[in-house]
């Protein structure tokens, strides 16, 4: 039977009803009265919501994770945090390593479609490399948080908190134990604390900068030319997108949810207000006090996310960087797109295009049937379905107002956002045969 399932899915349906049965499995766990504090049972769909945001390392929460779910009920969140993460099968292929048995070639291209890589070549070598890497990544993290936390809260429960905290801010989930002193605070208590914030900004950027980027550090090093185009890419948009956000937050800012703070901390308040829309989900200052300005930028961060083949969601940085470069040529009148000395795939500009449309059209329809269902604000609304379809997280708090058809529409977006626009459109498509007849050409007028 599973034989025949298997011959019967393509590569991204079965990534897609991978996730779906995770959230299942999560949400069965989650609904048990072992995983509340009040020992009592969660409603399935508080439960589904919970287990969709962590499984699709979003963050968005209809319950405080520190006030109502129990020990049992954290760690499944961790444990769905990490798988989701990783990927499933990143993981499984690691448990099958482990256990001796030899990787065909079929799990080697399901692996290949969920890292998000182009080459098949090496392809167990760089999921050693992604366990490895995280594991190690993490547990400094750990380290680093329980330096603050254990001082705070004991032993053995600030090297619990450094773990989860640490854990979840690679993974780019958002999910935070600060519940104990106030509900939905996130990291606010720690807004000008440089260990806690800089080690949840190298945290979330090295989850988020892609684990094919990992292997071509890895393999060259400081050898700058040498890395591939996708690389370059990657490493320009992550200086741009941490550095000139910085500076635009400080500037919005500075006299409204920063004026509190001195220099240093208004510096360390407006760069972690730039790197954790970038779908993390923490936040150290209130998204719901910035000012229109700010939250538009961080709408706009929500939008451009993580990089390809990374812990992060969003339609990822080259895609926006291949349009741009898409939009220059067109003006400058240029045959093709040239980056870095190379020239773009028409297909890729396609491509880039496709997620780009589907993710704002799902994002803008969502926010759409939000405001008709409940009447909440729209600019709140647009910045709660955009972080839901981006595997973000942040939210102005109106997460908890909102309807059951409003708590479903976000669950299908998160969803939605961690498998991939386009996959999740090809998932309905990717069998259907292709005609060979083309239907005759008219031009048309455009602009």
């Amino acid at each position: 039977m599973f034989a025949k399932m298997r011959n019967r899915l393509t590569r991204t349906q079965w990534i897609a009803v991978g996730f779906f049965i995770i959230i299942l499995c999560g949400t069965s766990l989650l609904m048990l009265p072992v995983s509340s504090r009040e020992t009592s049972w969660t409603d399935p769909l508080s439960a589904l919501f919970t287990a969709t945001s962590a499984t699709c390392v979003t963050g968005l929460a209809v319950v405080d994770t520190y006030q109502h779910w129990s020990l049992f009920g954290q760690l499944v969140i961790l444990l769905m945090i990490q798988i989701g993460g990783l990927g499933f099968v990143t993981i499984g292929v690691t448990i099958l390593l482990l256990m001796g048995r030899r990787i065909g070639l079929a799990d080697r291209g399901l692996l290949k479609d969920s890292v998000n890589t182009l080459e098949l070549g090496g392809i167990v070598r760089l999921a050693k490399l992604i366990v490895k890497g995280t594991l190690w990544i993490e547990g400094i993290g750990a380290v680093l948080f329980s330096l603050r936390f254990v001082p705070e809260f004991g032993l053995l429960e600030g090297i619990y908190y450094g773990i989860f905290h640490s854990v979840s801010a690679f993974c780019n989930a958002g999910f935070d134990l600060m519940g104990r002193f106030e509900a939905y605070s996130s990291l606010v208590r720690y807004e000008n604390d440089w260990l806690i914030n800089l080690t949840a900004v190298g945290l979330i950027l090295s989850g988020g900068l892609g684990f094919v980027v990992w292997r071509d550090l890895e393999k060259n090093r400081f050898h700058i030319r040498k890395y591939t185009l996708h690389t370059k890419m990657v490493l320009t948009a992550l200086v741009v997108l941490v550095a000139v956000p910085t500076g635009l937050f400080w500037l919005l800012e500075r006299n409204n949810v920063l004026a509190g703070l001195d220099g240093s901390g208004q510096f360390l308040g407006a760069l972690f207000a730039a790197v954790t829309p970038r779908t993390a989900g923490f936040n150290t200052t209130d998204v719901g006090a910035m000012t229109d300005a700010g939250k538009l930028l961080t709408l706009i961060l929500m939008l451009i996310g993580g990089n390809p083949g990374s812990t992060a969601g969003g339609v990822k940085t080259t895609t926006i960087m291949v349009l741009l470069c898409y939009i220059i040529s067109m003006i400058q009148r240029r045959d093709g797109v040239n980056i870095y000395g190379r020239r773009l795939e028409d297909g890729m500009i396609e491509k880039a295009a496709v997620v780009f449309t589907l993710t704002l059209s799902m994002a803008v329809t969502a926010a759409f049937l939000i405001c008709a269902l409940d009447g909440l604000p729209l600019t709140d609304v647009l910045l709660e379905t955009f972080s839901a379809v981006d595997t973000v997280g942040m939210t102005t708090g109106i997460t908890r107002q909102t309807s059951t058809g409003s708590r479903i529409i976000l669950i299908l977006l998160m969803y939605c956002g961690r498998i991939g626009s386009l996959s999740f459109a090809l998932a309905f498509t990717d069998k259907k045969q292709k005609s060979g007849l083309r239907q005759p050409m008219e031009r048309i007028n455009i602009g």
